[in-house]
């Protein structure tokens, strides 16, 4: 990935309950799916049908609803939508075996997605489904979405002062570097140009300082963080360099940035 997988990206009902009934439990982290269990694409660019039932366990919504592959569930950003209603998820991601903590629920298989417009098309690029970032090898060619982030746009931060500290590095200096740097701590001071909360236990960011080549992708880098943040915000922060980090289904990030705190705003 560098998302679904293979971005964006949140009041809820207890398991017990009838739908429209609220619990007082929290999904804001989501349990990461069972060992073994790894997204994979569902086929087609949407998944359409009918709604036949609403759990809401924030910040997402699971909706039970019936295709004309048959009755599914998916998860998408909480949001009120009626037992009835015609939807279509965006880029829908399948988890295997997923563990709602709110919900006290494991779904043998649940599509991770955002809801498309009322009649339109399934969005392209839905937040924490888009398609692969610069520098994210994919094994596979169908262009399918991985879970995560969208692709960073091409550089457009003008070159921000580095951080300080003996583990300061650059975004370039991070890509140069990687292998050095694997497994070890570093902090990066820059500016976030895309950003997905919520996605697989996790939120996810873009983080550009104005170092790098954009025409190799290595002007820009991952972050994964339980810390808040919004696409525009300048922020310096400090995680652990993972080196081809693979999320499944043939996604992997070249590097990416993990378990990152937001150190300084």
């Amino acid at each position: 990935m560098r998302g679904a997988l293979p971005l964006t990206l949140a009041l809820t009902l207890a398991l017990a309950v009838a739908v429209g009934c609220q619990s007082k439990k929290s999904d804001a982290v989501v349990a990461a799916p069972t060992t073994g269990a790894m997204p994979a694409t569902a086929p087609g660019q949407g998944l359409s049908g009918k709604v036949l039932e609403r759990l809401d366990a924030s910040p997402y919504c699971y909706l039970h609803i019936q295709t004309v592959r048959g009755d599914v569930w998916a998860a998408v950003p909480e949001a009120k939508i009626e037992k009835g209603t015609e939807v279509t998820i965006a880029n829908p991601m399948l988890m295997n075996n997923f563990e709602s903590k709110t919900l006290n629920r494991t779904f043998p298989e649940v599509y991770f997605g955002t809801l498309a417009p009322a009649g339109g098309a399934a969005a392209a690029s839905a937040p924490g489904m888009a398609a692969p970032a610069p520098g994210m090898a994919s094994a596979a060619a169908s262009g399918a979405a991985p879970m995560g982030t969208p692709p960073p746009s091409p550089l457009e931060v003008a070159k921000l002062e580095k951080a300080s500290g003996a583990d300061a590095q650059t975004v370039g200096e991070v890509w140069a570097k990687k292998g050095g740097l694997k497994e070890k701590t570093v902090t990066i001071h820059g500016k976030v140009v895309k950003y997905n909360p919520g996605v697989m236990g996790r939120n996810w960011l873009h983080l550009q300082d104005g170092s790098g080549d954009p025409a190799k992708g290595t002007h820009d880098i991952a972050v994964t963080t339980q810390d808040l943040a919004a696409k525009g915000d300048v922020i310096t922060i400090k995680g652990v360099v993972r080196v081809d980090k693979d999320f499944g289904s043939g996604y992997t990030y070249p590097v990416i940035v993990e378990e990152a705190k937001v150190v300084k705003r």
